[in-house]
């Protein structure tokens, strides 16, 4: 879908990027090589300094090469007022995050999240105000290699939309901007199904694989899993189902087993976390079709099982042998 914008403003607009992992840092590293003003806030102090001093490394599918762009690890060493903010921290940490954006936040400022799970939405509407915020999902994959370097590892379709179901000016322009990019985005109608479409992805792989200490292409070769598999999406299914929700694939279990065979290589990032004994996402996948479950009277019980058992682990790091 595409509008008649400003393209002087387009290629100027100044983005901030809150969250400079893998993918804040991949999308930010391409957003400034496109000629936008960015600025990647982060906490991880030598990855910052890194980027300031050499640049900011990316390698993989866009090319190998350094790409000059400014980092902070505070938003109040940023000058001025941002056009555009994407978040891409982990949900436990949005609202800290949100809260300190503050002195970036003017008048005009949209706020976009392309974080995983539920709950970013509201969180960053009930801090800055509903009319700010675009919802939006990406299937770029990016890994940190050390601090300042990210490797481009995936690409895929990335769409924004406002939860409102309407395409508007602004999200035409924020899918221009980034597919100026080279980010390939489109501004979507249906936002909401999109995000719920990959959160049953997750509910399916991340938890699942975290416990079995598995890739995600083992998930679909034992009955077993993929019994557990089908019970966790179906369960999900039946909330979304509840809820509303007009998901983007009409068979949503074949789909998530689809994804693990596609992506049977990767170990998932819950995964990731349990191994390195860092808080996981439990709470906005599994842990939020619980609660969605419940508020709409839709049985999870596998869900809260798995979501139970993921914490647990997470309460054990420090005495696990």
């Amino acid at each position: 879908m595409s509008a008649e914008i400003n393209t002087e403003r387009m290629s100027t607009m100044r983005i901030d990027i809150v969250g400079a992992g893998a993918m804040g840092s991949l999308f930010g590293g391409l957003l400034a090589e496109s000629g936008c003003d960015v600025h990647l806030v982060d906490v991880w102090k030598e990855h910052v300094e890194t980027i300031n001093d050499k640049g900011l490394w990316i390698e993989g599918l866009s090319g190998d090469r350094f790409i000059e762009v400014r980092a902070a690890t505070e938003p109040e060493e940023i000058p001025g007022i941002s056009d555009l903010i994407i978040f891409f921290v982990k949900s436990y940490h949005t609202e800290t995050a949100a809260r300190g954006m503050s002195s970036l936040v003017g008048k005009n400022t949209t706020i976009l999240t392309l974080q995983n799970g539920l709950g970013n939405f509201e969180t960053l509407s009930s801090i800055f105000g509903e009319e700010r915020v675009v919802a939006g999902t990406t299937s770029h994959g990016a890994n940190v290699l050390g601090p300042g370097r990210v490797c481009h590892a995936g690409a895929g379709p990335t769409v924004v939309g406002e939860l409102s179901g309407l395409i508007t000016d602004r999200t035409c322009e924020l899918a221009q901007v980034l597919t100026r990019a080279r980010i390939e985005t489109d501004a979507s109608d249906n936002v909401l199904g999109l995000i719920w479409s990959k959160l049953m992805v997750n509910v399916g792989i991340n938890a699942l694989g975290t416990l079995l200490r598995v890739r995600n292409g083992e998930l679909t070769q034992g009955k077993h899993s993929l019994a557990l598999q089908r019970e966790l999406v179906e369960e999900a299914l039946t909330v979304a189902e509840k809820k509303g929700v007009t998901l983007t694939h009409p068979h949503m279990v074949d789909e998530v087993a689809t994804v693990c065979e596609k992506t049977s290589g990767n170990i998932n990032s819950m995964l990731q976390d349990v191994l390195r004994k860092r808080r996981t996402e439990i709470d906005s996948i599994n842990g939020a079709i619980v609660r969605e479950g419940e508020r709409l009277k839709a049985p999870t019980p596998t869900n809260r099982i798995v979501s139970e058992m993921i914490r647990a682990i997470e309460q054990n790091y420090a005495k696990q042998i």
